[in-house]
């Protein structure tokens, strides 16, 4: 752990704390616990449903309920008794949670900035799936430190959730970008593992189509663009921005450039999303004013909201 501390004061909704993203815990406890098989829930227990990461066991006779696509047609022929195939999970599924942390998302206009949200996904992901059994890891865009190592437990929730609380205190100096970032995930995946991007349209839109379609062939990926309600139903009005010694006012009252911001902003993101999800992916927008778990049910869970 770094100097990070639960007394560490942190500005509501501009900066992530560690005691806020400790207390999202509860958060996760919605959840249905992953079932426990002969060896309970890291053991290799069977199951008779096929997934990524899962390989070929052994087969029984065929019992009712059972996924009629995983019939072993050749046993069933040579016994003459209908017979199901069974696979064996992996140990330990690798959860893996890339933080963007581009400039555009330290900005927000209602409740927390958009970097807050995404360092609150982000925790409520780690305790989602250490509550599954996962061990779980992060890294973000930035080239000059290493990505926080694969660890099981309450431990290594806490490492990955120091390390959002430093990466989304202030924009980094070294940020690498998205595509960066998901070339170093790729290595770090294995088939069957689960990845978690949390990121800006904007930078999405560096990442090539066909990097998303290679991630989503051997793992679960979810994908969540974090927004801000400025960003979908500006004011009609003049709106002022400033940045260093720069200063930009927009007619947003407008037609034309309200058509134009629709463009850069709602309208982009909606298309990322519908090509995410084209390729498998798991993907939908996250607003700065929305309840930070009301993603969950993308990852699997069954009473989040």
């Amino acid at each position: 752990m770094t100097e990070h501390s639960f007394g560490q004061s942190a500005s509501p909704g501009i900066a992530p704390s560690l005691a806020e993203l400790v207390a999202l815990r509860g958060a996760a406890h919605g959840r249905r616990p992953p079932k426990r098989g002969r060896h309970g829930v890291s053991g290799q227990a069977l199951s008779p449903v096929r997934g990524r990461g899962m390989e070929y066991a052994e087969s029984r006779e065929y019992a009712q309920g059972d996924d009629a696509r995983h019939i072993d047609w050749r046993l069933t022929a040579r016994s003459g008794r209908t017979h199901t195939k069974l696979f064996q999970a992996e140990r330990e599924r690798l959860t893996l949670i890339v933080a963007d942390t581009a400039p555009a998302l330290y900005f927000g206009t209602r409740v927390r900035f958009k970097s807050v949200q995404a360092a609150r996904a982000g925790a409520i992901a780690a305790w989602a799936a250490i509550r599954d059994g996962d061990r779980v890891a992060a890294l973000r865009g930035g080239s000059a430190e290493a990505p926080v190592a694969p660890a099981a437990g309450a431990r290594g929730a806490l490492h990955v959730l120091d390390a959002l609380v430093r990466w989304y205190a202030k924009p980094p100096a070294d940020d690498a970008g998205l595509a960066v970032a998901l070339d170093h995930a790729r290595r770090l995946l294995r088939p069957g593992s689960r990845l978690l991007v949390l990121a800006d349209a904007a930078s999405i839109a560096t990442v090539p189509a066909s990097r998303w379609t290679a991630l989503s062939m051997h793992n679960e990926v979810v994908v969540l663009l974090i927004d801000d309600p400025l960003e979908r139903d500006p004011p009609h009005a003049w709106l002022p921005f400033a940045g260093g010694a720069q200063r930009i006012e927009l007619d947003l009252a407008s037609d034309r450039q309200r058509r134009r911001w629709q463009q850069a902003f709602p309208d982009a993101a909606r298309e990322l999303v519908g090509m995410l999800r084209a390729r498998g992916i798991r993907a939908d927008m996250l607003s700065t004013d929305a309840p930070s778990q009301s993603w969950l049910p993308l990852f699997g869970a069954t009473g989040a909201a």
